[in-house]
């Protein structure tokens, strides 16, 4: 019996994608949904991210399940899609479309599945996408550990932590933006 061997998947096969998905390797690869301190962590760079922007009047700040396009990458990889996003790139023609080239500031905020010696190595390969795309800077966010690690790509091995009390930041992609620890991990009071 013969296989039919199925064409790689491209970017216009990301577009028609339900839900938060990237393209690595010809393959679409699906995100689960994330949990209520993640999620709110990451808004909260979001929030962070936007304010600078709007009043430096430098850059547009992206929050979760934004695509940006890159080239083929020697992972395979054609895409990312940060929980978080800081941009000085062209924007699209059609601005429905994903931004073309990698997020200045890539944000990914640890989910539940996230963790042990499999996730570690995936994340680390993600890092080495980012770089190799052009990204500056990579902000790795661990909600249980209330910290975050900030990859550069003049030295993507050593990063520099952050934790509570300490105010965070992302240079040289965010020139001068600054952000407490203490804020983004703020515990949520439902009313």
């Amino acid at each position: 019996m013969s296989r039919v061997k199925q064409a790689p998947a491209t970017l216009e096969d990301l577009y028609r994608e339900p839900g938060k998905a990237e393209l690595i390797g010809g393959k679409i690869v699906r995100f689960m949904a994330t949990g209520s301190k993640p999620g709110r962590v990451g808004g909260r760079i979001y929030r962070s991210l936007d304010d600078y922007a709007e009043q430096t009047g430098r850059g547009i700040a992206y929050p979760d399940n934004v695509g940006f396009a890159v080239g083929i990458l020697s992972s395979g990889r054609q895409s990312f899609c940060p929980d978080g996003a800081y941009y000085l790139g062209p924007l699209p023609e059609n601005p429905m479309r994903f931004l073309k080239g990698p997020p200045t500031l890539g944000v990914e905020v640890r989910s539940d599945n996230d963790y042990g010696a499999l996730a570690e190595q995936q994340m680390a390969d993600k890092r080495s996408d980012y770089f190799e795309a052009g990204t500056l800077v990579v902000w790795d966010v661990d909600p249980v550990a209330e910290c975050i690690h900030v990859y550069r790509s003049t030295d993507p091995e050593r990063p520099t932590t952050y934790r509570r009390g300490q105010m965070a930041e992302a240079e040289p992609a965010v020139p001068g933006w600054q952000v407490p620890v203490d804020w983004i991990f703020a515990a949520q009071v439902a009313r």
